[in-house]
């Protein structure tokens, strides 16, 4: 489900070499796209991955801005785009992790004589607990 706080505004506008240059209003920043689809793309992808940093430095992702307060140019257009946070992070946040487990001797000696992997286990009982897909 789409919902507003979902939907960010962008600019657009004809580039001078070709493509399209994009405003993103709500985190100050700029990029551009060879085509129409490639702009919005590009405007996904950034306000994503500014969403990373945001979070990794503990400040909270702003909100988009009322699409109607937002002032273009003759040959502007402004949209939205919909942005899914939880699952660019997923796609782009695959580094490892290590974490400390205790269990009790005997089943770790159980676990090693049967070849379990006790990361890829923790990972999928995780995933299960959580409702998760990879």
């Amino acid at each position: 489900m789409v919902s507003k706080r979902n939907l960010y505004p962008i600019v657009l506008a004809p580039a001078a070499e070709g493509g399209y240059s994009v405003a993103i209003p709500d985190f100050g920043a700029h990029t551009q796209g060879d085509c129409l689809v490639d702009a919005l793309n590009m405007a996904q992808d950034a306000i994503q991955m500014m969403s990373i940093y945001f979070r990794d430095d503990n400040k909270p992702i702003p909100e988009p801005s009322d699409i109607n307060l937002i002032k273009t140019k003759t040959n502007e257009v402004k949209t939205c785009v919909h942005i899914d946070f939880e699952e660019y992070r997923r796609e782009a946040d695959n580094r490892m992790i290590q974490k400390n487990i205790t269990i009790p001797s005997w089943l770790n000696v159980r676990a090693e004589d049967e070849g379990v992997d006790l990361s890829e286990l923790l990972q999928d009982a995780l995933m299960a607990k959580l409702g998760v897909e990879a």
